[in-house]
């Protein structure tokens, strides 16, 4: 590389042209691993779990008679999505007597759920009956996010654990259903 180096007429050296593409080499390499690293990922949602496809119930929750308050569940799981409905029951009024409805009321949530090892985690949002985002009103409003231990699993039981309360969840399968991924 030294045996190419001219001298101009004022004596400096007129090899910067190859310095630059050394600079533009090294920048290069530098780039492409960082470049390689980002794929655009498919604009579908995503597949989620198989034993999760379906329409889950809680039939009932243990010592409901003894609680003060109690909530039983209901989960839709398609593909990477979550909908989830709750009904109430309290014995102890929390909210306005016009929201109370004599101890019983439904509220619902709509998301996205993912399961790693042992552990469902849910992200979603409270919503109206439509599913449509709820801003106000009566009871809970924004985020419900929760973690559950996933301590049984078969073809039609799915036994969860809270993680925020400890409480048990024993769901039984009403109706499977089969994931068709939609555009985002």
């Amino acid at each position: 590389m030294l045996t190419n180096i001219k001298f101009n007429q004022l004596g400096k050296i007129e090899s910067s042209i190859q310095f630059k593409h050394l600079y533009l080499l090294a920048f290069t390499l530098y780039l492409l691993p960082l470049l390689s690293a980002c794929t655009r990922l498919p604009n579908v949602q995503g597949k989620g779990e198989d034993f999760m496809q379906g329409v889950w119930n809680q039939d009932s929750v243990a010592y409901s008679k003894k609680l003060s308050n109690y909530t039983k569940h209901h989960f839709k799981f398609t593909c990477d999505s979550v909908y989830i409905d709750f009904e109430t029951h309290s014995k102890v009024n929390f909210y306005e007597d016009s929201c109370y409805n004599n101890g019983i009321w439904k509220e619902y949530a709509k998301g996205v759920y993912g399961v790693k090892g042992d552990t469902l985690i849910v992200g979603a949002t409270f919503t109206h009956a439509n599913y449509k985002q709820k801003i106000s009103g009566c009871y809970r409003i924004g985020r419900y996010e929760r973690n559950f231990l996933i301590k049984k699993k078969s073809a039609d039981t799915l036994v969860l654990e809270s993680m925020s309360d400890q409480r048990e969840i024993t769901l039984s399968l009403k109706e499977k259903v089969t994931c068709v991924q939609k555009e985002l």
